[in-house]
C-alpha cells in the first residue's frame, strides 16, 4: 500500500506533546461529526491517552501534524469488540490480546482528501504486523458519517452490518470490518 499524504504533513507516532492536540481532534469529531459527544463508556481512551496508547508497547497513537497542529489521529489497541452492546460472536471471534483494534481514525474536515486517513491506517497496520501476538485487525465504524463506508470498504472486509440491530442507538449505523494483516495470504 504505502500511501503518503501530500506535503506539508508529518505522520508519526504521538508523543506526550501531541496529547492535547490529539484529544481535541477526537472530541471535536464526537461532537461535530458524530453529534452525540463524549460517551464515557465508549471513549475512556480519549481521556487516558497516555496510559492507553503511549505507555503500552503493543498500543500506538499516530498523528498527522500540519503547521505544528495535530490534524488527524489513528489508534491501535489490543482490544476487540468486547464492550457491549456488540454481538457476543464478534467478541469471541476477535478476542482482546490477539486482536488489534483500529480506533480514532479522524481527520479534521479542512484536511480531508489529502490521503491522511489512508496513510495513518497503513502505518497502523504495519505496526500491527511487526508487533508480536496479533492475529487480526478489527474495527467498527459509523457508516452514516459521509465517506466512512466507502473508505473502509476500499481497504477492509465487512464482517457484520449492525445497522439492522441498532446496537448503538438511532443515527449510528455501525458496520464491523476486518483488515488482513500485512503480509498475510488473506485477501
Amino acid at each position: 500500500m504505502n500511501h503518503r499524504p501530500h506535503t506539508p504533513y508529518t505522520v508519526r507516532p504521538a508523543g506526550r506533546a501531541d496529547v492535547d492536540g490529539a484529544r481535541r481532534v477526537m472530541l471535536d469529531t464526537f461532537y461535530r461529526d458524530f453529534g452525540y459527544g463524549y460517551v464515557p463508556a465508549w471513549h475512556r481512551d480519549v481521556v487516558e491517552i497516555e496510559t492507553t496508547y503511549l505507555d503500552d508497547p503493543r498500543h500506538l497513537l499516530l498523528v498527522a501534524v500540519h503547521g505544528g497542529e495535530v490534524v488527524a489521529t489513528t489508534g491501535v489497541r489490543s482490544a476487540g469488540p468486547a464492550h457491549p452492546p456488540h454481538p457476543r460472536r464478534l467478541a469471541e471471534r476477535y478476542p482482546s490480546g490477539t486482536t488489534a483494534q483500529l480506533v480514532r481514525v479522524y481527520v479534521r474536515p479542512e484536511h480531508r482528501r489529502h490521503g491522511l486517513a489512508r496513510t495513518l491506517v497503513d502505518h497502523a497496520c504495519a505496526f500491527v504486523a511487526r508487533t508480536p501476538g496479533y492475529d487480526s485487525i478489527y474495527l467498527h465504524t459509523n457508516v452514516d458519517i459521509e465517506g466512512a463506508e466507502a473508505f473502509w470498504r476500499s481497504m477492509a472486509k465487512e464482517i457484520f452490518d449492525a445497522r439492522t440491530t441498532g446496537e448503538h442507538g438511532p443515527g449510528v449505523g455501525t458496520v464491523h470490518f476486518e483488515i488482513p494483516l500485512p503480509g498475510s495470504d488473506v485477501a
